[in-house]
């Protein structure tokens, strides 16, 4: 499948099957709705006009009618229209075109983007190899008009269909199997997905690997039979008069981790085609930046290689060395991410950027701490972090921020090296994997976004898709196009 195409529109589509229309909690429609609700059948059915709520209705004309809420009518925000935008593309039946007035509930650019985000990313589904059609409820939707006008739903809806097709991407990159989602395929798919955006991708072998010094990556790589790949992706902001920010973007790009020696139980190994979500974030956000005309320089970097066990697999006990010269004692080979991690960052440090960002699918420690509604952040730049929460909350996917608390940084401490990949305990595991991560990214202003539980989840909500979730894709692009 392919994302749904948008388009803004003046009127409701004539003959148009579906129409989703906003609802407020007391039942009421606003003046632009487009169409008459039964409000005492709406009652009936338990219909509070909740922000995701849904009730199909059918109108005279044989049209079938959403009601959607969207929550009080003073108060209606991104994550409401977003929601409401997710419950229509699941309540459309068997309907491939839509239409909904939603933007009548809020007017403006990023309340569009919300619309055309929640209709995309609710109607997302895996086709893999099923032979038979899914039976999940979501309309095989290919067209959706946005009814309304103006110029500032008019970049919404344009805005809305970038970060759709993005995180799609993400979420289908994710989602494949990692015999088929290979370091190499990896690489692949990050230059088909750039070409004729103006970025640019330069892939590094394991021989340039090698000579690059980068003994995280390397060791990591040593037990598969896949070789690693070192990405890195450019992007220029086109007729720049005068110096730009840079901002470097670092994703973990794990396309399978069965722990290595450190074997992790089977369980937990059947979603482990998850640990490139970062990876796949940072690729995706990096093309649709360029898409968009981001202010800024973009230059992202990610780390891919499958962590497996073999007669040729790191040990743990072993000692690398990283690319800006720290031993490491790798006491535990499932703390692989932030081994691969270290390199991109020393790379990515190295071109002395303005803000260094990295996204992991890193530790559990995140998922007790928050779940997976709720990513992880540490940084050691305030002004940073802060971006990083509130670009968060507008894409709708939202981070709390951790301690960087500095005197656990001794327990990292090692006998045989400069540093040991894991402190022996489980004890604040997400602040001492950042811990380690901080002392590769060269004091330049970075942050860290931990995504292990956000990055996949067992069920939809709201806009969320079973699966790969594509979680960081948004913020990213949020991060960056808004950078002053």
């Amino acid at each position: 499948m392919t994302p749904p195409r948008f388009e803004l529109a003046p009127e409701i589509p004539a003959g148009v099957a579906v129409l989703g229309v906003p609802v407020f909690v007391d039942l009421s429609t606003p003046a632009r709705a487009g169409a008459e609700i039964d409000r005492r059948y709406l009652a009936q059915r338990r219909f509070a006009g909740r922000p995701g709520d849904a009730q199909a209705l059918l109108a005279d004309d044989g049209t079938t009618v959403v009601a959607l809420g969207v929550g009080d009518a003073g108060s209606v925000d991104a994550d409401a229209l977003r929601r409401a935008g997710a419950a229509l593309a699941r309540h459309a039946g068997d309907a491939t075109e839509v239409a909904t007035t939603l933007t009548a509930a809020g007017r403006g650019a990023d309340l569009a983007a919300a619309v055309v985000e929640g209709v995309g990313l609710g109607s997302y589904r895996v086709s893999g190899a099923r032979t038979r059609p899914a039976a999940d409820g979501k309309a095989r939707l290919e067209r959706v008009t946005i009814v309304g006008a103006g110029a500032g739903l008019a970049a919404g809806v344009a805005r809305g269909q970038v970060c759709v097709d993005a995180t799609w991407r993400a979420r289908d990159w994710v989602n494949r199997p990692a015999r088929d989602m290979t370091p190499r395929e990896l690489a692949r798919a990050a230059v088909d997905a750039a070409e004729g955006t103006g970025v640019t991708v330069d892939v590094w072998d394991e021989d340039r690997i090698a000579a690059e010094r980068l003994g995280g990556l390397l060791g990591v790589a040593a037990g598969a039979a896949e070789p690693p790949r070192l990405l890195r992706l450019g992007y220029e902001p086109a007729g720049r008069r005068k110096a730009v920010p840079t901002v470097a973007l670092v994703g973990k790009g794990i396309t399978f981790d069965s722990g290595g020696l450190s074997l992790k139980p089977a369980a937990s190994m059947t979603t482990m085609k998850s640990d490139m979500g970062g990876a796949a974030a940072v690729i995706a956000s990096t093309v649709a930046l360029a898409t968009l005309g981001a202010p800024v320089r973009v230059v992202g970097w990610v780390a891919a290689t499958e962590n497996m066990p073999s007669g040729t697999a790191l040990h743990p006990g072993d000692v690398i060395v990283a690319r800006n010269g720290t031993s490491v004692e790798v006491l535990n080979t499932d703390a692989e991410g932030r081994l691969v991690l270290a390199d991109a960052l020393s790379l990515a440090a190295e071109e002395e950027p303005d803000a260094i960002v990295d996204i992991a699918t890193l530790t559990g420690g995140q998922r007790v701490a928050l779940g997976p509604g709720v990513a992880a952040v540490m940084g050691t730049d305030r002004s940073l972090v802060q971006r990083i929460l509130e670009a968060g909350r507008a894409a709708g996917e939202p981070a709390w921020e951790l301690p960087l608390f500095a005197p656990y940084r001794k327990k990292l401490d090692s006998d045989v090296a400069d540093l040991r990949n894991v402190t022996g305990d489980s004890a604040a595991s997400a602040v001492m994997a950042a811990l380690f991560l901080q002392e590769f990214a060269g004091g330049r202003p970075w942050a860290h976004l931990d995504i292990a539980a956000p990055s996949w989840v067992d069920a939809d909500d709201g806009w969320i898709a079973k699966g790969a979730t594509g979680w960081g894709t948004r913020t990213l692009i949020e991060l960056v196009r808004t950078w002053t």
